[in-house]
């Protein structure tokens, strides 16, 4: 059930591309859905051989948010903590996976379908998606996805669409800051590609390490970020990516990043 619910693709390059597979429902999340988001990021987490995750979607849509037909069917507060509660973790393994997760969006990303193109590291969009917290026209403000879009988009922005409800359009939301890229809808994978193709020529450890920095220091007092920061990059020059990365800069060649890639092996 996981598995239709959730295809995976993996290249040789170590490129995983997940893909929500609900089109008959808009890919809304279900706790199945769920259940298979979060039992894929826990595995790719420990997998060293991945170097970027694509976050797409089947049919008409990305994501709907939450399933509404099926929360509808059990009213009771202990089960909407568990089930909030339940995606909040997935959601947050998005941001613990030490690889920059990539959103493919196209068609609507609405309430949590929203919230999680938010929480992916970057998001490239087709021009015809929109996005919206549209929880507030049925009676429920969209109280998690706002954490994650307050987050991406200034408070003022993140505000009026959360209490409105309203769409934004694709080049909105790239002003706006909550996605990266607008495409044509038949240049979204082309420009997906251009982006995995700049990162997985990094460093994996390098992305890794500044990925976990980039989103600790977001959370503390400046003095805190500055300290965690200089640890953190004191330890990423002891690391003999940077080592090659320096080496060949002032040798003035390209770094062989395969070298110290067996060296740590």
């Amino acid at each position: 059930m996981t598995e239709s619910l959730l295809l995976q693709h993996r290249d040789e390059r170590g490129v995983v591309t997940l893909t929500l597979n609900r089109p008959q429902a808009f890919n809304a999340l279900s706790e199945a859905m769920l259940t298979a988001l979060g039992e894929a990021f826990d595995t790719l987490a420990g997998d060293e051989s991945v170097r970027v995750v694509v976050l797409a979607a089947s049919g008409k849509a990305f994501c709907a948010g939450h399933d509404l037909k099926e929360m509808r069917a059990e009213p009771s507060r202990e089960y909407y903590e568990e089930l909030f509660a339940k995606c909040a973790e997935v959601m947050l393994a998005i941001q613990r996976l030490p690889v920059p997760v990539i959103a493919r969006v196209h068609g609507i990303a609405t309430a949590a379908g929203c919230q999680l193109v938010a929480m992916c590291d970057l998001a490239v969009a087709a021009r015809d998606a929109r996005f919206a917290v549209s929880g507030i026209n049925v009676g429920l403000f969209c109280s998690t996805p706002g954490v994650a879009l307050s987050r991406n988009v200034g408070r003022k922005a993140a505000f009026e669409m959360l209490v409105t409800g309203d769409f934004v359009s694709a080049d909105d939301a790239r002003v706006l800051g909550l996605v990266n890229r607008v495409v044509a809808a038949d240049a979204l994978d082309d420009e997906i590609e251009a982006m995995v193709s700049r990162i997985v020529g990094k460093p994996r450890v390098a992305v890794a390490m500044g990925k976990a920095l980039f989103y600790r220091q977001i959370e503390v007092d400046i003095e805190s970020a500055y300290a965690d920061a200089g640890t953190t990059m004191a330890c990423n020059m002891m690391d003999p990516s940077a080592l090659e990365g320096v080496s060949a800069f002032l040798e003035k060649r390209r770094p062989d990043w395969h070298v110290t890639e067996r060296s740590t092996a």
